[in-house]
Order: structure tokens, then C-alpha cells, then sequence
């Protein structure tokens, strides 16, 4: 079978590859083409675009970018036409998989939609697009499943694939001492900077970051960098402070740490899982953020206290986040009882996620379903 795949973010290039790697096991004839990253590159996929061509955030960068932005549409496009693939499998990035959904389905593609667009947080209108152009919606967060239910579309809750990625990572017994030794780190406690992987977030966020580093000389902070970024671009925000950069090895930093800054998105479940403490910021540029107050209501924006529906970690958004984040940090070192409570509520929350697995599920599903 020949698989079309679009995953226009890093989250989206682990995901995306997992489920290629579980699709191998069922479809020994797999092709895989489409737009994604290393990853899925690694898996076998011929990679039409990389995700780093992809990543514009918020309204005015998409504003200042829409003429790259639309010629991708029309490469997505064409490729799609070209490969006829059996299954176009859409991996999140909604501002660009949910045209690409309503492309082929128009052009009698089976459309699949693997973790869901985050619409419950806005734009909840968009479950009637994906009603009407997805085939079927593979779900990875419990309460989705009864969101989608007021459209009256059935999804299919399939488990976190976060487990997936991080099930070895977790049990992996790698001691403090080598770490440091192979990254050429101290021996301090570690602090880990997650300041997300794409450029216009780290621009806003690393600086907010590195404001505290010179309050803590008993730790040192190292910053999980994106493959997708080069090194300059870091080295411009901690030319003055004394931080380390390490690519490539966020799992094995996060096992490492013991507190962390995070940047909204993904990476927030992530540290959660490792059971790392956390405070979670995110920043945007002033005109993008004036306008998202006004069509944006949410209780929380980082994703264990969505799942939990509490806050469970504590969330500082847009103004004097180095204060907050301070603030935050002398609790979750310090305080005892304050870290143990984040902690056990980190445990509840992988309850609620339950089983791994969602990887192959999912491709055992899209497999059945373009099978038979």
C-alpha cells in the first residue's frame, strides 16, 4: 500500500514515525512520501518538505510568510495527485492538514486524521470540516472522544503515543555521571530550558528563560535544542549566561532533571510523564496575543492540566514571566511538599492516559480500513 503522510511539526515527525514503524509490520509492502522531518526519514518516507520549511506561528507570521505558505499548499497538493496514494494520513497542524483533508477527500482519497487538531481549544467549528472530510479521526486524549460526540462524529480514542516514544526512554537506565560526562555538563542538578522548536517561540521564550539562570548558582540549566535549529541561533540569546545546549537528547535531559521551564505544547505532557517538575510559560508577539484574547476561552493552556482538568502545574502566560517563573521554580526546588503534591498528581495523570500502544493501534486500524 502507498501511505501519504503530513506532519508539519517535530511532535508531529515522532508521531508520525511511530506509526510508520508499526504500519511496517503489518504492510511489508509499505511506501511512505509526504511532508515530514529526520524521523520519519529514518522510517523509510520519501520527504517532499521538511517540517522546518513548515513552522510559522501566530497570525503575522503566517501574514508575512502566506506566499511560501500557499505555494506548500499546492505542492502538498500535486504530490498527493501524483503518488495516488491508498491512505492520506494527516498528522495534527490543522491550519494546513485540515485543507489538505478537504483536498482528498474531494479527490476520492481515503482520509485519515491522526491526534486531533486542538479545536476544543478554539475554532471548534472545524469538527463539522473534519466531519464532513476525514474518513476517520484517531483520537489521543480520553475527553475528546465525548467532544466530538456534540457533532454527533464517532472518533476513536486510541491511548497517547507519547507513551509510545517514551515507554524505553523511561525504563532506560542511563546514570547522572555519564550523562554529564558524554554532553560535558557539571555535576550540578539539572534545570532543563524547553523553549520549544520552533524559531519565533524560542525567539519570545529563551530570553524570559535566561533571566533566572544567575539566581541559581547551585544548579545548572541546559536547554533541550531542536535538531531543526541550528546552533547560532541559540548561541545569540546565551552568549552571557552560562547555559548548555545539548540537541537531540530531550528524553535523556528530562530523565536527568529535576525541576523544568517548559514552553506550552507537547513538551509540557512530556515532562509530566518523566515526573519532572514544572513550570510551564508561553509568549507571543502583542498584536497576536490582543487578538487571541478575544477569541479564546480556555481554563488552561499546557496539556496535563487540560487532561486533568486542574491545574495541576502552574501556567504563566505573556507578562513578567522571568518573575513568575522565579517565583515558581523557588516552590518546586525548595518546597518539599509543593513538588511531592506535582508529583503525585503527575501519577494520576498517566492513569488517565492509560495504556501505550496508540501507535499500533492506530496503524492496525488505517490498515483494516483501506484493506477491506
Amino acid at each position: 500500500m502507498k501511505y501519504y503522510i503530513v506532519a508539519g511539526e517535530a511532535s508531529g515527525d515522532l508521531h508520525a514515525s511511530n506509526l510508520m514503524k508499526e504500519l511496517k509490520k503489518i504492510d511489508k509492502n509499505a511506501i511512505f512520501r509526504g511532508f515530514g522531518g529526520n524521523l520519519m526519514q529514518e522510517e523509510g518516507i520519501i520527504l517532499t518538505k521538511h517540517y522546518k520549511d513548515l513552522a510559522f506561528m501566530g497570525l503575522f507570521e503566517v501574514l508575512r510568510n502566506i506566499r511560501t505558505i500557499l505555494k506548500n499548499f499546492s505542492i502538498c497538493k500535486r504530490d498527493i495527485l501524483d503518488f495516488q496514494p491508498d491512505a492520506v494520513i494527516l498528522v495534527d497542524y490543522p491550519g494546513f492538514n485540515l485543507r489538505m483533508a478537504k483536498f482528498a477527500k474531494l479527490n476520492n482519497f481515503n482520509v485519515f486524521y491522526y491526534i486531533s487538531p486542538k479545536i476544543w481549544v478554539w475554532k471548534s467549528s472545524r469538527a463539522k470540516i473534519i466531519k464532513q472530510f476525514v474518513d476517520k479521526m484517531f483520537v489521543i486524549f480520553p475527553f475528546e472522544k465525548d467532544f466530538y460526540r456534540k457533532f454527533d462524529y464517532e472518533v476513536e480514542y486510541v491511548g497517547n503515543p507519547l507513551w509510545d516514544a517514551l515507554q524505553e526512554e523511561i525504563s532506560e537506565n542511563v546514570d547522572f555521571q555519564g550523562f554529564t560526562k558524554e554532553f560535558s555538563l557539571e555535576n550540578k542538578p539539572i534545570i532543563a530550558l524547553l523553549p520549544g522548536s520552533r524559531r519565533q517561540e524560542i525567539k519570545l521564550l529563551l530570553p524570559e528563560m535566561i533571566k533566572v539562570v544567575s539566581q541559581y548558582n547551585d544548579f545548572q540549566f541546559v536547554i533541550a535544542a531542536s535538531q531543526s535549529i541550528e546552533r547560532s541561533f541559540y548561541e545569540k540569546f546565551i552568549e552571557t549566561s552560562k547555559v548548555y545546549l545539548v540537541y537531540n537528547q530531550t528524553y535523556k535531559l528530562l530523565k536527568h532533571a529535576t525541576a523544568a521551564l517548559v514552553t506550552s505544547g507537547t513538551a509540557t505532557l512530556e515532562t509530566a510523564l518523566f515526573e519532572v517538575p514544572q513550570a510551564v510559560c508561553y509568549k507571543m508577539n502583542a498584536a497576536t496575543f490582543r487578538i487571541g484574547k478575544l477569541i479564546i476561552d480556555v481554563k488552561f493552556f499546557s496539556l496535563p492540566n487540560i487532561i486533568m482538568n486542574q491545574e495541576i502545574v502552574k501556567e504563566f502566560l505573556q507578562f513578567d514571566l522571568a518573575e513568575k517563573m522565579k517565583n515558581e521554580l523557588d516552590k518546586i526546588l525548595f518546597d518539599v511538599h509543593y513538588r511531592k503534591e506535582m508529583l503525585k498528581n503527575y501519577k494520576i495523570l498517566k492513569e488517565k492516559l492509560g495504556e501505550s500502544g496508540a501507535s499500533q493501534k492506530t496503524a492496525e486500524k488505517i490498515y483494516s480500513k483501506i484493506v477491506y
